[in-house]
């Protein structure tokens, strides 16, 4: 048995038949081709599956595709716009907030979400809203400070 969903990825709308039980992270990455997010842990552990659904961070790997029907979903791929890199994407690339880059969608992706509405947000804010998304190598230092300049460069604009 098969659903039919129709979900907004990116800005663009899609229509897909999925089984019942097919995680969002699946549909995005098998069915759309954004591999952008990542299947780290599947247990919601680590969340580099994080994505944006109607503009709040979840981890798509514990949520079904079919949950996201009528949904406006964002991915890392979504982030930026046609006039240039999203500020946190910035922010991590001027900072060195990643090594490995496997839990660089899903930090982007939730701290994208932490800054939304909220340019004074605290490093210890930043700390505690990051705390679902595990990194093995930088350490987060880094990652906190990108977090903190792209909220003070979301003021600016």
């Amino acid at each position: 048995m098969r659903s039919s969903i129709r979900i907004t990825v990116n800005g663009v709308e899609h229509d897909l038949e999925v089984e019942p039980r097919r995680l969002l992270v699946h549909a995005l990455r098998e069915d759309l081709g954004l591999t952008g997010t990542h299947v780290g842990c599947d247990t919601s552990s680590c969340g580099a599956c994080t994505v944006h659904l109607d503009g709040d961070a979840v981890l798509s790997c514990t949520m079904l595709a079919v949950q996201a029907n009528g949904r406006s979903i964002t991915t890392v791929e979504g982030l930026a716009t046609a006039g240039g890199l999203h500020p946190i994407q910035t922010a991590f690339h001027e900072r060195h907030a990643l090594q490995c880059g496997f839990c660089t969608p899903g930090m982007l992706m939730a701290g994208a979400a932490l800054i939304e509405g909220n340019p004074e947000i605290t490093e210890a804010e930043v700390r505690q809203g990051l705390e679902g998304n595990l990194c093995r190598c930088t350490g987060y230092q880094n990652i906190v400070d990108a977090v903190l300049v792209a909220a003070r460069e979301t003021a600016r604009a």
